[in-house]
């Protein structure tokens, strides 16, 4: 069975990513989310909180698995058997990195190809980062989010 994995930080997850993963799990007959552990970043949530939440997210798509993670993708994709990588690009400055990702990648593990899916015009524009700045500031993420990422972030901000 042909395996993807969309990674990511998911700190936290969004209606950005729920959209691009969502139509990714129709591409694939096995789609895991690899929500990266990323200790060089400052994650507002903890690796087990993001899997949860992200779960959650995603408990509609029955061919979708959350995974955390801590390694190189390389060897996570090597682990799970997985031959595609699914990135989202919303940007040229993203489709640089990624770029950049998808050659080492590929240099690490020569039959991991990565693809990349464009966002819709209706989520193009979200980050985690944007929501966690809007949340801080008392803006209204109800649109960015789902509810229960919404509750969670709201929480950390009281």
């Amino acid at each position: 069975m042909l395996t993807a994995i969309f990674p990511g930080t998911f700190d936290p997850i969004t209606n950005g990513h729920v959209d691009l993963i969502s139509r990714a799990a129709l591409l694939f007959p096995r789609l895991i989310v690899a929500v990266a552990e990323s200790p060089s970043k400052k994650t507002l949530f903890s690796l087990s909180e993001r899997v949860a939440l992200a779960t959650t997210a995603l408990k509609q798509l029955s061919n979708v698995e959350v995974i955390g993670y801590s390694n190189l993708m390389a060897n996570f994709a090597r682990q799970h058997d997985a031959t595609v990588l699914v990135r989202g690009v919303r940007t040229t400055y993203d489709f640089e990195y990624e770029r950049q990702l998808a050659e080492i990648n590929r240099n690490l593990k020569a039959d991991l190809d990565t693809i990349f899916l464009m966002p819709s015009l209706a989520t193009g524009f979200i980050s985690s980062t944007i929501v966690k700045d809007v949340a801080l500031h008392d803006g209204d993420i109800s649109t960015l989010v789902p509810k229960h990422v919404e509750v969670a972030l709201l929480k950390r901000f009281v």
